[in-house]
Formats: structure tokens, C-alpha cells, sequence
């Protein structure tokens, strides 16, 4: 796709997944955090997305992730926002909410400021949830990406978040 102002990595990687998950007839939900629906505009860049793409949730704040998705107060006060527990929660809220077959959540620091010497800039954490998958089964990461500046980061965690949707993953 050559008219996109997405990164060129991101559109192909988008289209792979739109691509499988067709193939299999499966469908899936995105939660979104850090990267502000970065993973919903790729997929959306590509031409009958809407055969797997359902819904996606960017939820910024942790009020709205509370609300919205379900994430627990005492998940948020105990780990923080950016941690596999809340990941985990918006994984299961945005599958909770959606008819999806599965659900991505994606949470992070993209910086410039707002890390500390536990979670510094760069820290993402992501979870994958499947309908009628063993809840004790977590598909979980946190990951620290080179601080390369804010759309480094997005970027480099967006395109974590949508190998989460291929088939393999």
C-alpha cells in the first residue's frame, strides 16, 4: 500500500494478520493504551479489514480502563497500568466486550517523560486473550524497546502487538 501514512513495516505486518486471520475465520479485538489506536489505524489500512477486525478500545486513562474494561481498581493500585496483570485485565475486557475470538491489549511508556528506574521509557507490556482458552493460560510480555523517542517506541509496539494476532503467535 503506497498511499498509507503509516510506517511501511506496520501496513505489511497489518496485512499479513488481516490475511490469517481470514484464512482461519477468526476475529479479533484490540485494547489499546500507549500506542493510542496506532495498531487499529494499521489494520484499518487495509481493505476488508472489517472481515476479522471487530472492535478497538483505546482506553489512556485508568479511569476509562476501570470503566470500560473492567480493569480492577486493586490491579491498578497493587501493579500499575503498565504491568502484565492490567494488560492481562484489558485483554480480557476487550474480549469480554467484543464477540472476538481473541483480543490484544497493549500497554506501556512511550516517553518522553513519565518512566521511573522500575518501568523506564520503553517499558510496553502486552497480553493476548482467546475465547474459550484456559483461563490460567496467560500470553503475556513486557518488553523494553530502545528509547528511540515517543514514535520509536509506539511503533516498535505496535508491531509487537500485531504479530500477537497472527495464528502462530
Amino acid at each position: 500500500m503506497t498511499d498509507s501514512i503509516l510506517h511501511p513495516d506496520l501496513v505489511a505486518l497489518a496485512q499479513r494478520v488481516v490475511d490469517e486471520n481470514r484464512r482461519m475465520g477468526r476475529t479479533f479485538a484490540l485494547a489499546e493504551s500507549c500506542t493510542g489506536g496506532l495498531v487499529a489505524a494499521a489494520i484499518t489500512e487495509i481493505p476488508g479489514s472489517s472481515d476479522v477486525f471487530e472492535a478497538g478500545f483505546v482506553t489512556y486513562s485508568n479511569e476509562i480502563k476501570q470503566e470500560l474494561l473492567k480493569v480492577s481498581q486493586d490491579v491498578l493500585e497493587t501493579f500499575g497500568s503498565v504491568s502484565i496483570a492490567c494488560a492481562w485485565a484489558m485483554a480480557q475486557g476487550a474480549l469480554i466486550k467484543s464477540h472476538a475470538h481473541v483480543a490484544v491489549a497493549i500497554t506501556g511508556i512511550a516517553g518522553p517523560g513519565g518512566g521511573s528506574e522500575q518501568k523506564p521509557v520503553g517499558t510496553v507490556v502486552f497480553a493476548r486473550a482467546e475465547r474459550g482458552a484456559n483461563p490460567d493460560k496467560v500470553v503475556a510480555d513486557m518488553k523494553l524497546f530502545d528509547n528511540n523517542g515517543r514514535s520509536g517506541v509506539r511503533l516498535q509496539a505496535a508491531l509487537c502487538a500485531l504479530e500477537l494476532l497472527l495464528p502462530e503467535a
